[in-house]
């Protein structure tokens, strides 16, 4: 099978398209044919050595979309998609034209979504369902800030949070742009870099504060954030960009019964994302959520491009399509 391949950590020129043995299959395993994978910031900065925990040599990548093509009887001819913290890591990824995953992390792709979008869903809408609904918990009605909010994390915690009800205000450094939200109701659009964080979350709000704030930035912003929560809120952080360390009043965070919660998609197994993805599955067959939009597509031949692309300021997703 052709597949990517690096050896060693650096730029993108230690990608490989190489011709490999298609792996040999446990009883509990199953081998996709891959029609269609995404590459995601993370692919991007796994090849850089800017994660931890990878395993060298390995084929990356973390989404895809295909076709169960071998395992158990029942299983074959199922189209898929999937995502797993460990895959592109620990195991081999989806940047190839067959990956192997666990039996049990076999979920179905939505009929109405085609294999290039269903491909473009993974560790963003998992990350997003795994913060906002599952640890989160929002409530319909509720208020959630989500900053970062024109990033792939924070577009789909957007969508999935107007699919459950909830109001919404979305943080960014930018002026706003409509069509970056196209789709989303927001509540409000706060521009940190010409309005005070707080003031205007106040302001929205009338003076009581968001229940729930979805951090996809973190850093410098995060105590920032912290202080738009009301009375017993909660604020999900996934990343800190710029410094690791930040401070905050712990007395007003006692007073006001806040809580903080980290969450980490690259915990998350290709088994225990197949969990979430079958819970949101009805969302997107019903049309409530929908994929990123796609901005470049390309073959394994056109990696160090796709790759660049997604490691610069390109916006949308760049996808791999297999024949």
């Amino acid at each position: 099978m052709k597949a990517l391949r690096f050896y060693e950590f650096g730029d993108f020129t230690n990608l490989k398209c190489e011709e490999l043995p298609e792996a040999t299959l446990a009883p509990d395993e199953v081998r996709v044919r891959v029609v269609a994978a995404s590459i995601n910031p993370s692919d991007a900065n796994n090849i850089q050595g800017k994660m931890e925990g990878t395993t060298l040599p390995r084929i990356p990548g973390r989404d895809f979309a295909g076709i169960v093509v071998d395992g158990p009887a029942g299983l074959r001819g199922v189209q898929v998609w999937g995502t797993g913290g460990d895959i592109g890591f620990t195991r081999d990824g989806s940047h190839a034209e067959f990956i192997v995953i666990p039996a049990e992390a076999v979920v179905s792709k939505p009929a109405n979504l085609t294999f290039e979008e269903a491909a473009c869903v993974g560790v963003n809408f998992v990350t997003a369902y795994e913060g906002i609904a599952a640890r989160g918990q929002v409530r319909a009605g509720e208020t959630v800030l989500v900053t970062g909010a024109r990033g792939g994390v924070g577009q789909a915690v957007l969508l999935l949070g107007q699919a459950l009800g909830a109001k919404l205000i979305a943080v960014d450094r930018k002026p706003f742009d409509a069509g970056a939200y196209e789709g989303v109701d927001l509540l409000g659009y706060i521009d940190t870099s010409r309005q005070d964080l707080r003031d205007a979350v106040r302001e929205l709000t009338g003076g009581k504060g968001v229940g729930l704030a979805f951090d996809c930035v973190g850093g410098e912003l995060f105590e920032p954030v912290l202080s738009t929560l009301a009375r017993s809120g909660r604020q999900i952080v996934i990343a800190s960009v710029g410094t690791r360390r930040v401070s905050f009043d712990l007395r007003d965070f006692y007073h006001s019964r806040l809580t903080l919660m980290g969450v980490d998609s690259r915990v998350l197994t290709v088994t225990a994302c197949a969990k979430l993805l079958n819970l949101m599955a009805p969302l997107f067959a019903e049309g409530g959520l929908k994929p990123a939009k796609i901005s470049k597509r390309g073959s394994l031949q056109n990696a160090r491009e796709l790759y660049s692309y997604v490691s610069g300021s390109g916006a949308g997703k760049a996808v791999f399509v297999f024949d």
